[in-house]
């Protein structure tokens, strides 16, 4: 198999292919991926066929958390030359032609197109294979002290940074993050490298508490309602996406607080304790990928400003379906797992 490629079929067909050889576009590069990081949404892709409103209607390459080496360069002269390592920004925005959006958030933008994304048809194919064409805007380089197994970690690190920034400043505040996977360990992490004072994480298992706590973070038990609702965070962050969570994330912020809802609850109605919100005077702030911060991150994961310690807790090298699989398995056990990358053999 000379180009493997992890492809979703449907719910419960998930496949490593042969995807042939990329024809790259003039601004497109090809990058020889060395490292992929297993997403939330490619384990719902995975498991459910879809992720959110985006329904797999064709075969598609999973990933947009990767990183690699540039082996062709952009035949129109644009992006980074042949031999440089990159980590991807997966974004394409794009309006619909209606609705309005802020130009420079370009995370708004209502008809964007991601790495990896079954929104549209065709497909939004993505970058987990051994080569892959990629546009070469998408590519940023990474500075020499970045590796490329943590630069895999450049756009869960984004969107969690992105989340923080959300409510200015973090730095002299408490901060409590609802949910420590692989996003509520680096928002915790990001809020830790931008001064907060103090950071607790919650989380209904032992594994991610005790990696927050390697890291310097409190750590509670996310059945612990008691305790919880004595943190009187000055911002909380909403990382886990559940019901349970976003009660939790009310019931720790202080009066007067800010909570920031990351974690993508299902469609349609959700319950939340709106009263408790407006009687604390609660500012709720919405959190949705990331805009232009990414070289800024970047720059963050190389000096150490996001301590990324422990967030990667599983490398698996990918060859066989059998490989992809296991891998995922990992990936969807939240009790044994945190970030799990596949490695497609271009680290150097």
């Amino acid at each position: 198999m000379t180009n493997p490629g992890v492809i979703a079929y449907s719910a419960g067909d998930l496949r490593v292919e042969d995807i042939g050889t990329p024809t790259p576009r003039r601004d497109e590069a090809i990058v020889d991926i060395a490292y992929g990081g297993v997403c939330g949404s490619d384990l719902h892709y995975w498991r459910h066929g879809a992720a959110g409103a985006s329904v797999l209607r064709e075969p598609m390459v999973l990933g947009h958390e990767v990183s690699g080496v540039v082996s062709v360069a952009a035949a129109d002269g644009t992006g980074p030359a042949e031999g440089t390592r990159v980590t991807v920004h997966p974004l394409t925005p794009h309006g619909d032609g209606r609705t309005p959006w802020p130009s420079h958030r370009p995370n708004l933008a209502p008809a964007s197109s991601y790495l990896g994304s079954a929104l549209h048809l065709p497909h939004t194919q993505g970058a987990f294979a051994a080569r892959v064409a990629l546009p070469a805007r998408m590519l940023f380089d990474l500075p020499d002290t970045l590796d490329l197994r943590t630069a895999a970690l450049a756009e869960p690190a984004a969107v969690a940074w992105h989340a923080v920034h959300r409510v200015g400043t973090v730095a002299g505040r408490s901060v409590a993050v609802i949910g420590a996977g692989p996003i509520g360990q680096l928002a915790a992490a990001a809020a830790q490298g931008l001064g907060a004072a103090h950071v607790t994480v919650t989380d209904l298992h032992p594994a991610p508490r005790e990696i927050a706590v390697r890291r310097g973070a409190h750590a509670l038990d996310a059945r612990d309602a008691d305790a919880i609702s004595q943190l009187h965070a000055d911002v909380v962050i909403e990382s886990s996406g559940t019901v349970p969570g976003l009660e939790a994330a009310v019931s720790a912020a202080a009066r007067g607080g800010d909570v920031v809802l990351l974690g993508l609850q299902a469609a349609g109605q959700v319950p939340a304790p709106m009263a408790t919100a407006i009687t604390r005077e609660l500012s709720l702030h919405g959190s949705f990928r990331f805009g232009d911060e990414f070289g800024e991150v970047i720059d963050a994961l190389a000096s150490g400003a996001i301590d990324v310690t422990g967030v990667i807790s599983h490398v698996r090298a990918v060859q066989r379906t059998d490989d992809a699989v296991d891998a995922f398995e990992i990936a969807a056990d939240a009790s044994r797992s945190c970030k799990v990358l596949l490695a497609f053999g271009a680290d150097r």
